[in-house]
């Protein structure tokens, strides 16, 4: 779809990505698509019950957003394998990135839930982890990480992009700039990492370089506090990490999505247009709400006014989205 075919209330909602309830087409999710316009939606358990009640479901989905005159829709699963992983059986379990012991474990991951998401009608996946973990192992991410050393977590990582993409599935690498340090729960509270940018630059960043020279689609900032980057915003609202670190310094060119913006390290701590003026002028392209509808609704209402204060804020959300359509264009045909 042309970005020039677009109002601007499609704009504003093209950089909204949405959880909801209920396992199908429902008034909810109507509302989403039709009202706010959304970019995307995330499947959680809560909306998984059967292949065929899946399939159904991304189907009337991309079917609803079509017939209302929009882009079709990204659909998004967290399926990192081991313990997050929202497709149960009869779906392919796999131990998980610590179990993996070489690059063709990885491959074979990528390749099965690739095959798997397609067959469902979805088609990003929140993965891979490319958090590294301290040597000690000490970390909220020591269960979902491939390990504490930068190349073998590129290494695998790469693989996992590579083989997503190469059978139709966008990847999102997560979290940038790297939670493998902390120890607090994001979910819980908001988290504050105190290294200096050169040393990450050898550790925790290797492997999001590895995914910027991979072409990975999508790039999730964390909610975590870089005080030596940024000493007044976490990753997921700043502008010094997503725009400057990440777009200037290392180059990537990919759609930027925030971590879910209902956990308590934001909520706790921001209110919502606080949240939406950060990441729009940071030019994050799509905001991850996954509960509340409320949240949804100001977002929405945020982001269409954000585009209609200044010629300037209308260039920056322009750019974010013929960022979104090109991602559209490239998977989806739309």
């Amino acid at each position: 779809m042309n970005i020039n075919s677009l109002s601007e209330e499609q704009l504003a909602g093209q950089r909204l990505m949405v959880g909801f309830n209920g396992t199908k087409l429902n008034d909810e999710l109507q509302f989403l698509i039709r009202e706010l316009r959304v970019g995307g939606i995330i499947l959680f358990s809560r909306n998984l019950e059967t292949p065929e009640q899946i399939k159904a479901l991304c189907e009337s989905a991309q079917g609803f957003a079509e017939k209302c005159g929009q882009p079709a829709l990204l659909i998004s699963i967290d399926q990192e394998g081991g313990k997050v992983a929202r497709l149960k059986e009869p779906f392919t379990q796999f131990p998980g990135n610590p179990a993996m012991t070489d690059e063709a474990d990885a491959v074979r991951f990528a390749e099965i839930t690739a095959s798997e998401l397609s067959g469902l009608g979805i088609n990003m996946d929140m993965a891979p982890v490319l958090d590294v973990i301290p040597e000690t192992g000490n970390s909220v991410m020591a269960t979902r990480a491939f390990g504490d050393d930068p190349g073998w977590v590129s290494r695998l990582g790469t693989e996992v992009i590579r083989h997503l993409q190469q059978n139709n599935i966008m990847a999102v690498a997560k979290h940038f700039p790297g939670i493998g340090r902390t120890t607090l729960d994001s979910h819980d509270d908001l988290p504050t990492v105190a290294v200096d940018l050169n040393t990450l630059n050898q550790t925790d960043l290797v492997p999001f370089k590895a995914a910027v020279e991979q072409n990975v689609a999508g790039m999730m900032v964390s909610h975590i506090m870089y005080d030596q980057i940024d000493e007044q915003w976490p990753a997921s609202l700043s502008s010094r990490v997503a725009n400057d670190l990440l777009r200037k310094t290392m180059g990537y060119e990919g759609v930027v999505i925030t971590d879910d913006l209902d956990m308590g390290a934001i909520q706790n701590h921001y209110d919502i247009h606080t949240i939406l003026k950060q990441i729009l002028n940071a030019e994050i392209d799509i905001a991850l709400i996954c509960h509340s509808l409320n949240q949804m609704e100001t977002a929405f209402r945020l982001s269409l006014d954000f585009l209609k204060r200044s010629p300037e804020n209308m260039q920056t959300g322009v750019r974010s989205v013929e960022r979104i359509l090109s991602l559209k264009d490239r998977y989806l045909g739309s």
